[in-house]
């Protein structure tokens, strides 16, 4: 019975060692996707950069990790809230009037020729600000879940390699017990 247990606990090695791998190799290889997509997008942090993000970013910096992602997601929020005046998407109208007020009332809001009421333009730039800041958080979640995949590989990989050592220093002992207990009967029937 003891025998099984051994081979259970080599095979459950194993299978720890193997996900621990495979855990690693895909943190590894998500990462490199992660940053190999941000960097595709060419984003350069522009003049403001340093003083917007305490210095996370310096003006002209390629934008090449999650981390530096989000700080540029931050650098285009506070754009955008200086262009609509501190106003965010929800507190604005979805017109214009003809004063260049914003307005929800289609009555209010100025016409185009051909009598549709005129979009706020700043709105629609909280649209776009949104979307673009969404993905670059996500690319830092992104990377954040890739370097989780690669401490849970390592601690799997180790625990895997604990688990065969305790399991193959067990099953020696138990193979040595019986030729100690013999060697403990030879002594026994000499002495008498």
């Amino acid at each position: 019975m003891k025998k099984w247990f051994a081979y259970g606990g080599i095979a459950a090695s194993v299978i720890l060692v193997a996900f621990g791998i495979g855990a690693i190799v895909i943190g590894v290889t998500g990462l490199n996707t992660v940053r190999d997509e941000i960097t595709a997008q060419q984003i350069v942090a522009g003049d403001d950069a340093a003083e917007l993000t305490n210095g996370r970013l310096q003006p002209g910096q390629a934008i090449t990790t999650g981390a530096e992602a989000r700080a540029f997601a931050d650098i285009m929020e506070h754009h955008t809230l200086d262009s609509t005046k501190g106003k965010r998407y929800a507190e604005m109208g979805r017109f214009v009037t003809p004063a260049g007020t914003d307005t929800s009332d289609e009555a209010l809001a100025a016409k185009t020729p051909e009598g549709r009421p005129v979009e706020n333009g700043l709105r629609n730039m909280w649209v776009t600000e949104t979307a673009l800041t969404t993905a670059l958080n996500v690319s830092f979640f992104a990377e954040r879940v890739a370097y989780f995949s690669i401490v849970m590989g390592v601690a799997l990989l180790l625990t895997g390699i604990g688990f065969f050592v305790l399991t193959l220093g067990g099953a020696l002992g138990y193979i040595a017990l019986p030729k100690r207990a013999e060697k403990k009967l030879d002594t026994a029937s000499a002495a008498t």
